[in-house]
């Protein structure tokens, strides 16, 4: 079991024998079954190409038109930036080739997009994810989640989508920051990956990563307090108790940069609902969902407050959900607070 290293040896390029290097492609390839297809395997290096693509248009989104909005409103109701679309249109054309991929769940897209050839996976992203921060040059990320077709080779169909997290085959996240890093599990363990630029590679940096015992941080947009449920309200007060050592309070905004800090040091990651938004802001199907399932699979949980994000039903593509996301023990606790009786104001 690989532990988190601050610190780690950087992977050098050039001079330094092949052995230190494992490329994201071999990997992959070296922890295929036998008996796979390996098309879940190309699907994961699709989305790979996806996020160098992704990544070379972040670092250089100042000096080109990128920065700026496209003048679209989405789904959500939001207006698009020019590096949502653009995210969005790279994600759809990898995964539209080979016929690997049957259907893709976009944030970005009012409906789901069906492709030719009837491959056997349904992916479901954010293409963008934290794209408010892009101005402002704060770290953003691309979500995914992996579904297996229920009747691989035939048409999709809803059932091929709208389903439990818990079905997940795979799920993963791109992070795009002071460097490019691709964080993903597909049931054995979370593996983490950077970018190399000079080889155009990505590289293994840590493999099955879990939550540290001592977490360090909790990730809560504190000024939206004053509108959550009390049980919330408990948690952070618990969270910053006078008793024994407390966590720090750290929030970026940007689900991606949230959750991977606190995998790393340890903590939780919170968009509760509120008085005016009582499901919360992300959605269920390519945000809380996929970031649960790394959270199970690093020793963590994710939860509404009260129900294990892997086991809800979402009944639409676009359905939100409150999320805490974390180590276990902090997520516990908090479905501990929320399910205690009301307290009178």
């Amino acid at each position: 079991m690989s532990t988190f290293d601050p610190d780690p040896p950087a992977p050098a390029v050039g001079g330094s024998p092949a052995a230190q290097l494992v490329t994201i492609k071999r990997f992959l390839a070296d922890r295929q079954p036998e008996s796979a297809t390996g098309d879940l395997t190309s699907m994961l290096y699709d989305l790979a190409v996806a996020g160098k693509l992704i990544s070379n248009k972040t670092r250089r989104a100042g000096l080109t038109d990128m920065l700026g909005r496209s003048g679209v409103t989405n789904v959500q109701g939001e207006e698009q930036k020019s590096l949502d679309v653009y995210a969005d249109e790279v994600i759809a054309g990898l995964l539209a080739q080979g016929g690997r991929v049957s259907a893709l769940v976009s944030e970005e897209q009012p409906e789901v997009t069906i492709f030719e050839g009837n491959g056997p996976y349904v992916v479901t992203c954010d293409p963008l994810d934290g794209s408010s921060n892009i101005d402002a040059n704060v770290s953003i990320g691309t979500i995914f989640g992996v579904f297996k077709q229920r009747e691989p080779g035939s048409r999709p169909t809803v059932d091929d989508w709208l389903r439990p997290g818990r079905d997940l085959v795979a799920a993963g996240y791109l992070l795009y920051s002071t460097s490019t890093m691709l964080v993903y599990s597909t049931g054995d363990g979370v593996h983490a990956f950077t970018l190399d630029p000079e080889a155009g590679e990505f590289l293994l940096t840590w493999s099955d990563l879990e939550f540290p015992a001592d977490p360090s941080y909790y990730s809560f947009n504190l000024a939206a307090s004053r509108h959550w449920e009390q049980g919330v309200e408990r948690f952070v007060h618990w969270a910053n108790r006078d008793d024994t050592p407390t966590m720090s309070q750290r929030y970026i905004g940007s689900a991606v940069s949230d959750f991977h800090r606190n995998l790393l040091h340890g903590g939780i990651f919170a968009y509760p609902g509120t008085d005016d938004e009582p499901a919360g802001k992300l959605r269920l199907l390519y945000e809380g969902a996929p970031l649960a399932y790394l959270a199970e699979q690093a020793g963590g949980r994710g939860s509404d407050g009260r129900t294990s994000l892997l086991e809800l039903q979402p009944a639409d593509i676009h359905q939100r959900t409150p999320v805490f996301v974390g180590a276990l023990e902090l997520v516990e606790r908090l479905e501990e607070f929320v399910s205690e009786p009301l307290q009178d104001a």
